[in-house]
């Protein structure tokens, strides 16, 4: 459970979570205190959670890499992410592990939108969320309703094989990063409270919140897919330059001569050089994330063979 200021809900939250699930033998209670500048910590205790504290706010990303690091030297054989405001119904944990259980899934996500827009959460906020599921959708290869949902269960598996780079947050990159290992993913429709006046803690603003994540899925189809990545590029700008070429040759064609579009001949020219050495970095690209893939697989087996021993 990621906290940021949540000295008024976290204590609630906490004793609200069943205390025994069929198929463990023990739960244990985390919470990542991100900085907070109240009594989050104190509350917290209160509950029974264990707490692990960043000494100033590093952003739900980072918190999420906290918990996974200590999950893994825990041995925990699944880990389950929840918000710390009372959001979501704690109830239906059963429901988010369950999957992972019978062997189904090997991590589940929340899906707040199985049937249509939640009360009271904002149009523009809902289309939001939306958008970004299709981009991510579209990077991913799979059709995901909601990518952004932080209530989710991920197999011991899973947790060897994530490496995340974002801090801003981890839903989105999480997502694409297991899906690309070929882990398969269960969407959980989920409940959902949306409170009035409350402001989220990763979308407070939506033109940052959209700007990062957008700048997260960039990256994240960068590093997955870099051949399509790079020649969509190249293709664009060749086509680009086809146009610019295209009209100073029409032009030279009704007047013999290609001034006063010298120039704009010259540019095309550049263009067809940079759509090339493009194309020739889109395959190295490719070539260096089967090198990736590579150090993936020993990263992983060494993450397994660590936190097995320890």
């Amino acid at each position: 459970m990621p906290a940021l200021n949540e000295e008024e809900t976290i204590l609630k939250v906490l004793k609200s979570i069943p205390k025994k699930y069929e198929g463990f033998d023990e739960l244990e209670l985390l919470v990542v205190n991100d900085g907070s500048s109240d009594d989050t910590e104190k509350e917290a205790i209160k509950a029974g959670a264990t707490v692990l504290n960043h000494n100033h706010n590093q952003g739900v990303g980072k918190a999420f890499q906290t918990a996974v690091d200590y999950a893994l030297k825990s041995h925990a054989d699944i880990m389950v992410s929840v918000d710390a405001d009372g959001q979501f119904d704690v109830n239906q944990i059963t429901d988010m592990i369950a999957p992972i259980l019978n062997k189904k899934a090997d991590f589940c996500s929340g899906n707040r939108f199985a049937n249509g827009r939640p009360v009271n959460m904002p149009k523009v906020k809902f289309f939001g969320n939306s958008l970004i599921s299709k981009i991510v959708g579209f990077v991913s290869k799979a059709k995901i309703q909601d990518v952004s949902c932080g209530f989710r269960a991920y197999s011991r598996d899973c947790l060897y094989n994530l490496n995340l780079q974002g801090s801003f947050t981890y839903t989105h990159e999480t997502i694409l990063d297991l899906l690309h290992k070929g882990y398969k993913i269960s969407q959980i429709p989920v409940n959902v409270k949306y409170f009035d006046g409350r402001v989220s803690r990763v979308a407070n603003n939506l033109f940052v919140y959209g700007f990062q994540t957008s700048f997260i899925i960039f990256k994240s189809f960068k590093d997955y897919r870099p051949l399509s990545f790079f020649l969509t590029i190249a293709l664009i700008v060749f086509i680009i330059a086809v146009l610019l070429a295209g009209f100073v040759c029409i032009h030279w064609y009704n007047t013999s001569m290609i001034t006063p579009y010298k120039s704009l001949g010259f540019i095309a020219l550049a263009l067809f050089g940079l759509s090339m050495l493009i194309s020739v970095l889109a395959f190295l690209a490719d070539m260096l994330n089967r090198i990736r893939g590579n150090q993936e697989k020993i990263l992983f087996l060494t993450k397994k063979k660590y936190f097995e021993e320890d």
